[in-house]
């Protein structure tokens, strides 16, 4: 994990690579349990013996969830101290390039791409980039928002 003093030592990376994530294996319990939690039980997530014969070859991970591992593969690549609060503010873009098939191991890479100062504190982009184990293409691209707010810092929305 990298870790930065300040909000604005952070800011000085910018355009850096920060790391990597450790590996997560994403199992069809945690599949399934995503699948009731949003309502989204398509089989291609759910079914393991439909999926088998589908398109993918077995059940995939549902793109959502995908991006819902991307806090804590954030938290796991870097942290920054003299923080109050830090909070999702968005994202700019996301893509799907290949799907992540259920049982894979998965990975999160960091780049900050861009800090800029508010009132609050500093609205930062970051580049996520999750791998599959083992293979060449990315399963998805995100470029994030987040608002990191100083101590003592009213938040406000820029």
């Amino acid at each position: 994990m990298r870790s930065f003093n300040s909000l604005e030592e952070f800011a000085g990376a910018a355009g850096e690579h920060l790391g990597y994530s450790e590996w997560l294996e994403v199992t069809q319990e945690s599949v399934d349990q995503f699948a009731g939690a949003t309502g989204d039980l398509q089989w291609i997530h759910v079914d393991p013996e439909r999926a088998a014969t589908g398109p993918f070859g077995g059940t995939i991970v549902h793109g959502y969830m995908t991006l819902a591992l991307l806090p804590a593969m954030m938290r796991a690549i870097f942290a920054i101290e003299k923080v109050e609060l830090g909070v999702n503010f968005g994202l700019d873009k996301v893509r799907f390039p290949r799907p992540v098939p259920v049982g894979a191991r998965v990975r999160g890479g960091a780049r900050l791409t861009g800090v800029r100062e508010t009132p609050s504190g500093h609205l930062t982009a970051v580049r996520m980039t999750v791998e599959v184990e083992g293979r060449q293409q990315a399963a998805c691209v995100a470029d994030t928002l987040s608002l990191f707010v100083a101590p003592g810092t009213p938040l406000a929305v820029p």
